[in-house]
Formats: structure tokens, C-alpha cells, sequence
């Protein structure tokens, strides 16, 4: 089978473990362009990505370009004459670089295309109820998301699993769709095809810390789908009013229960036994949550850390 000489763009772990599977391939990484070091933390450490640290471990040519657009940077990758260049999980490329091979630039993307083009594919997938959901190869355009398709693989998704579950299991899943994506255009036996036409496609903008807020005035299922599209990462959240402390809470995990009540949604129900938070049509019941300043703990420990419980009430204010 005929190797292609590749030169790999992604970030996070996601990516990384697309460039592990195409490095133990036939074909060959000529280069791995990744984001520049940066300071995070406590201690400000310089942290590397993902993607670099695999790349220096196996000797791999990096590149971490401010700007995309450098000459310098641009005349380096072009002397690398790839065949073709693989982007997973990475930012927004100008046309000058993915035109740059000769057999152009695919990317791999976290749903099924033309749903859920955008930064977050797979928390809303699970935020909106999908059943299902896949990893897409499509060729870049200029458009996010936009470009022909060339393969996809549907995968299930389970109905109480959150996003880093999901996450972990497209991260697999697509890792070897890339390497069948790289075998059959080397093999010339995939048919591009464009995206199917769909008058309004399901988005996956970014996500900031305001969209994170859970609305208890919904029903239960809603808000279930909410917090597990969330969790682990970046977390929905709800604020509690303990005595005059205004405290945010995450909710990583929990149940729901759909019964008949005369209470207010977003009330609580809470005691040595029981923290109940009541939606539309029943309760959720959190499992695994993070009260601000402390650390993630099981309910159960939450509220054996309470004498007074009647102190505790949901905050109607920000």
C-alpha cells in the first residue's frame, strides 16, 4: 500500500492520539505544527501540549508558529513536500497553508457532519438528547466545517454517558478513521462527497463560562442531558445561598425522577438524607458535585458537612 508523507496539526489529546496511530502506521509524519508553549496554573509552568510532547518523544519535527501566516513559517512546511496534511482538534488555517499539498488538507471533526459544525460537537450532542453521533473526515475549506465529506463512522451514544466518556471514545474511534481516511486516499478508493444539504443544522458554538448555568425551570430529562453534556468539562453549574454566601456549585453527576409536585423549580429539598432539586416535572438529584473552595466530593459527604439546613436555598440572583 502506498505511504503518504503527512504533516500532522492538532493541540490536545484528542489529537495526539490521531498522531500516535498515523506515527505506528505505514504512512509517515514529515512534520507536527502544534500551539506555541504557554504558562498555566498556579505556579505559571510552562505546559506543552499534547501533541508536542508525543512529537519530541518520537523525535518528530515541530513547528509552533504564532501566526499561521509567517513566511518563514509557511516556506518551511512547504519544504517538507507532504503529501498531505491532517488537522485534528487545531485552530482556523488560512487557505494559503491547506491549499499547500498537492493532495490538500483533511480535518477530522467530532459529529455527524452537517450537525454540529463548531468548537463543542460533543457536548451539545449530548446537551440536545442525540442518540447518536460520529467522526467525520472532510476535506478544509474556507468555511468552518464545510468541505466534502470523505468517510464517517456513527458511533452510539449511551444514555447517561457525560462528555469526557464520549469524548474518550470518538478520540479512539476517530484515530483509527483518520488512518482509513490516509489509506484510501493513498489508494485513491474514497469518493468525496459533499455535505448534505439541511435547512437548519444543529451548532456547536464555543462555550463560555454564561452558558454554563443550569435553568432548574425545565423538565428533568433537559436538565440531566445539560449537566452530563458538561461534565467533566467545563462543568455546569448552579448557585446556592448558604446563610448570607452567595456559592457556586458544580454538578459533575446525578439522577432524575419524573413525579408530581406543587413546588417551585429550582427549589430545593435538602437534608442529612436527601438533596432534591425540583424541575418542571420532578427532581434531579446530584451524585458528584464541587461547592466553591472545596473540593469534588460525593453528595453524601457534601451534606454531612451541614448542621443547618435550612439554611441552604437555591440564589435567584447572579
Amino acid at each position: 500500500m502506498k505511504s503518504l508523507k503527512i504533516v500532522f496539526f492538532g493541540t490536545p489529546e484528542f489529537a495526539k492520539t490521531s498522531l500516535a496511530a498515523i506515527h505506528n502506521s505505514h504512512h509517515e509524519v514529515v512534520g507536527v505544527v502544534t500551539v506555541a508553549d504557554k504558562a498555566s496554573g498556579r505556579g505559571q509552568k510552562i505546559q506543552q501540549s499534547p501533541v508536542k510532547i508525543f512529537a519530541t518523544e518520537n523525535d518528530l519535527p515541530v513547528f509552533q508558529p504564532e501566526k499561521l501566516k509567517d513566511p518563514e513559517f509557511l516556506d518551511s512546511i512547504r519544504q517538507l513536500n507532504a503529501d498531505i496534511f491532517v488537522v485534528v482538534a487545531f485552530r482556523m488555517m488560512p487557505k494559503i497553508l491547506f491549499e499547500m499539498p498537492e493532495m490538500g488538507t483533511f480535518n477530522l471533526h467530532a459529529s455527524l457532519l452537517p450537525d454540529y459544525r463548531g468548537a463543542a460537537p460533543i457536548n451539545y450532542a449530548i446537551i440536545n438528547g442525540e442518540k447518536k453521533t460520529a467522526g467525520t473526515t472532510f476535506f478544509i475549506t474556507e468555511k468552518i466545517d464545510d468541505g466534502n465529506i470523505l468517510l464517517q463512522d456513527e458511533i452510539e451514544i449511551f444514555p447517561d454517558e457525560n462528555a469526557g466518556e464520549l469524548h474518550d471514545r470518538l478520540m479512539e474511534m476517530g484515530a483509527q478513521l483518520v488512518i482509513k481516511t490516509l489509506d484510501g486516499l493513498a489508494e485513491n478508493s474514497i469518493r468525496e462527497m459533499p455535505q448534505p444539504e439541511v435547512a437548519n443544522p444543529k451548532n456547536a458554538f464555543k462555550i463560555f463560562k454564561d452558558d454554563l448555568r443550569i435553568n432548574w425551570n425545565q423538565d428533568s430529562a433537559t436538565v440531566h442531558n445539560f449537566i452530563r453534556g458538561m461534565s467533566p468539562y467545563p462543568c455546569a453549574f448552579t448557585v446556592l445561598k448558604i446563610g448570607e454566601e452567595l456559592k457556586s456549585l458544580k454538578i459533575f453527576k446525578g439522577k432524575f425522577g419524573k413525579d408530581g409536585h406543587s413546588e417551585t423549580a429550582g427549589s430545593l429539598k435538602i437534608d442529612k438524607n436527601t438533596f432534591k432539586i425540583f424541575t418542571t416535572d420532578g427532581a434531579y438529584f446530584p451524585e458528584e458535585i464541587q461547592l466553591e473552595g472545596k473540593k469534588r466530593m460525593n453528595v453524601k459527604d457534601f451534606l454531612n458537612g451541614f448542621r443547618d439546613y435550612d439554611h441552604i436555598v437555591m440564589a435567584t440572583e447572579v
